[in-house]
């Protein structure tokens, strides 16, 4: 009986890291440029693989803001570099579906917990042109999503 824990708990943690590989396959799939429309407008931002294929970073230029990807053992890792000053980092939740959710796990630069800051992600993927981006900014408590629809430009 110990023998087939055992076997079963190597098995899902294999699992998780294929789907992990899997997910961060489909976050560099994204390497381009893109168009992206939201309530407060266009803007341009890219995706570009760094440190040697082991890294995404998104750039999203009009508001001078960077995202890195990567993976972290069987998980997704990411930092947002905010033009309001913090780093929040948040880790994968894994699939669903079409649909990558990262959930907030610290930040760098954050006073306190009232201070406004990107607690969530979630990338949806339409298709390999369309993918939609949902950003959750929490401050004193109160938390606003805005989203963004992608368009691949080339």
């Amino acid at each position: 009986m110990k023998r087939m824990i055992l076997v079963l708990a190597l098995v899902l943690c294999g699992l998780n890291g294929a789907a992990a590989g899997s997910d961060f396959d489909r976050l560099k799939a994204l390497v381009g440029e893109w168009e992206s429309t939201s309530p407060e407008g266009k803007s341009r931002i890219t995706f570009a693989l760094i440190s040697n294929g082991t890294a995404l970073m998104e750039t999203m230029v009009n508001e001078n803001m960077m995202t890195i990807y990567h993976r972290d053992g069987n998980a997704i890792l990411m930092t947002h570099y905010c033009s309001a000053g913090n780093q929040p980092r948040m880790r994968a939740q894994g699939s669903r579906g079409d649909s990558i959710v990262f959930q907030y796990v610290d930040a760098a630069n954050l006073n306190g917990s009232a201070d406004g800051h990107m607690r969530r992600l979630v990338i949806k993927f339409k298709d390999t042109d369309h993918v939609t981006e949902e950003w959750t900014w929490k401050q004193a408590g109160k938390e606003t999503v805005s989203v963004f629809h992608l368009q691949r430009v080339r």
